[in-house]
C-alpha cells in the first residue's frame, strides 16, 4: 500500500512538535540552501543518484523499522526512493506529496487572539517559506494583510469563518514573494490598499494604505490605524490593530530587521530604517503584540505554532534594537546583508503589475527561503 504523507500532515507535526525523520534527497546544493526545519525535526540529506545503485548509503543512517518522510523537490524522485528502500526492507517509509514545492505552498492557520469587540486575528504561517500573513474578521467582515499567491486558502478560510474579504492590504512591495493581495481583492470584490510611496510605478488601481486613514473592519468595531514607516521600502507603513497589535511588515522582525537593499536603495534607505526602529516604534507602546511579516528561525515559531512578541521584549532582546548609534547602525546592516531572494526584482515587477508570468513560473520563481531581514 502506498504511504504518501500531506503537507497538512506534515505541517501538523512540525506546529506540534512531534519527531520527525526526514530524508531529503535533493542535491546538495538545493539541500543547504533551504530545507524543512522544526523543533523537533531530524532531517539528512542523501542525494537520490547515490542510491540509484543500491540503498547501503541510506542503510548506514536509518534502521529499517524506523519512520522516515522522503523528500524531493516536486514529489516524483521521493517515490522511487521510497520503493527502493521498500524493496530493501524498510517497513515504515513515507513521500511527501509534491515535495519541497507543495511545501513551499503550505499555509497553517494559527489563531492569534480574539479581540475586543468579539473579532478575531489569524495569521498565516508559510512554513516552507517563512511568510507570514493575516486575517482580521468582524462583524462577517474580513480583511487580509500581505496575502500571499495562494488565495485560495484564503477565500476557503473565510468562508469557513462565514466572513466576506472586504479589504486586501499589502504592508509594502514585496519582493521575496508574489502578492495574492489584488488578485483576492479581485476574486472577493474587496479593496485592495497600498502604501503609494511604493506603488509609483504601478498598472493597477489601487487604495492608497496612509498614515492617519484608519481602515474599520465591521461595524465601527476594529480599527486597522496605518502607521508610515520606511526603510524595508519607502512606503512600508505598519499596521495598529485593537490597540493592541503591531503588524509591522517587514520592518521588524522577532530576531531580527528588514534590509533595505531590495529596490537597489541600501544607502538611502537606512537612515529611514533607523528613524523608524529607533524614533518611530521607540514612542509606541511596549506592550504592543509585535506581528511581522516572516520569520527566519525555526525557533521564532511559538508553542502554538505563531510568531509573535511583545514590542518592550523586543528592544530589550533583538540586536537590531541595540545600535544606537547611527554610524555603527549604518555598517550593521549594509556589511551584513544576506544573499538576496529568489528573482526579487522580477517579482517586485510582478506585484506591480508590470509581468504576469504563468502560475508554473510564478510557482518556481518562489522556490527558496525569504530572505528579507538583516541580523546583527
Amino acid at each position: 500500500m502506498a504511504k504518501t504523507i500531506t503537507t497538512d500532515e506534515l505541517a501538523n507535526r512540525v506546529v506540534n512538535r512531534e519527531e520527525t525523520l526526514i530524508l531529503d534527497v535533493r542535491n546538495t546544493d538545493k539541500f543547504k540552501d533551504w530545507k524543512i526545519e522544526g523543533d523537533s525535526v531530524e532531517i539528512m540529506n542523501e542525494p537520490y543518484f547515490n542510491v540509484l545503485d543500491g540503498v547501503e548509503p541510506i542503510a548506514e543512517k536509518i534502521n529499517k523499522d524506523q519512520e522516515v518522510i522522503v523528500v524531493c523537490a516536486k514529489g516524483n524522485s521521493s517515490k522511487m526512493v521510497k520503493e527502493l528502500m521498500e524493496e530493501n526492507g524498510f517497513t515504515n517509509v513515507y513521500d511527501l506529496e509534491g515535495g519541497m514545492e507543495a511545501w513551499s505552498e503550505h499555509l497553517e492557520p494559527v489563531k492569534i487572539a480574539d479581540l475586543n469587540d468579539g473579532g478575531s486575528i489569524y495569521q498565516f504561517v508559510r512554513l516552507g517559506k517563512g511568510c507570514l500573513s493575516y486575517m482580521v474578521v468582524s462583524n462577517k467582515t474580513a480583511a487580509v494583510i500581505d496575502a500571499n499567491r495562494m488565495t485560495d486558502i484564503y477565500e476557503r478560510f473565510a468562508e469557513k469563518k462565514n466572513v466576506t474579504i472586504e479589504y486586501t492590504i499589502d504592508t509594502h512591495l514585496h519582493a521575496d514573494h508574489i502578492s495574492g493581495g489584488r488578485k483576492l481583492a479581485d476574486n472577493t470584490g474587496g479593496s485592495y490598499h497600498l502604501p503609494p510611496k511604493d506603488a509609483e510605478k504601478v498598472t493597477f488601481y489601487y487604495t492608497p494604505l496612509e498614515e492617519g486613514h484608519d481602515i474599520t473592519i465591521g461595524n465601527t468595531t476594529v480599527n486597522v490605524q496605518p502607521v508610515y514607516s520606511p526603510g524595508h521600502t519607502i512606503g512600508s507603513t505598519s499596521l495598529i490593530i485593537d490597540k493592541k497589535y503591531l503588524l509591522t511588515g517587514d520592518i521588524l522582525f522577532v530576531k531580527s530587521i528588514g534590509r533595505p537593499d531590495l529596490a537597489g536603495k541600501a544607502e538611502d534607505w537606512v537612515g529611514d530604517l533607523h528613524e523608524t526602529l529607533y524614533s518611530r516604534y521607540i514612542e509606541l507602546s511596549d506592550d504592543l503584540i509585535v506581528l511581522p511579516a516572516h520569520y527566519s528561525f525555526v525557533e521564532e515559531l511559538g508553542k502554538d505554532g505563531s510568531v509573535k512578541a511583545r514590542l518592550g521584549d523586543l528592544y530589550e532582546q533583538n540586536s537590531g534594537l541595540k545600535v544606537d548609534d547611527e554610524q555603527k547602525f549604518h555598517r550593521m546592516v549594509t556589511e551584513n546583508l544576506p544573499p538576496q531572494p529568489n528573482e526579487y526584482d522580477n517579482i517586485r515587477q510582478i506585484n506591480m503589475g508590470q509581468m504576469d508570468p504563468e502560475d508554473k513560473k510564478q510557482r518556481e520563481m518562489e522556490i527558496g527561503p525569504n530572505r528579507c531581514a538583516v541580523h546583527g
